[in-house]
């Protein structure tokens, strides 16, 4: 069985949230109001705060529905 995935991008890193593993501990919004408000929709607002202070309040998800990767940088191969 798939989990429902919602994905939100910066640029820089991406979030995913999977709705069906939270548990509600309210850790993210109380830690972060400005990028995750459950009273807003979408209630992930990548755009609300650094990538640093992000990926420090995702890894605070003690349920392991809110993950995040680094989106790649491309190649740079000495041309211009």
């Amino acid at each position: 069985m798939s989990l429902d995935t919602h994905k939100y991008s910066n640029g820089e890193v991406t979030v995913v949230w999977k709705p069906k593993l939270c548990i509600h501990s309210t850790i993210c919004w109380k830690g972060l109001i400005e990028v995750f408000n459950p009273k807003e929709r979408p209630w992930i607002k990548i755009d609300g705060a650094t990538t640093e202070r992000i990926i420090e309040q995702v890894k605070q998800c003690p349920s392991g529905a809110l993950t995040y990767f680094m989106n790649e940088e491309p190649e740079d191969n000495g041309e211009k």
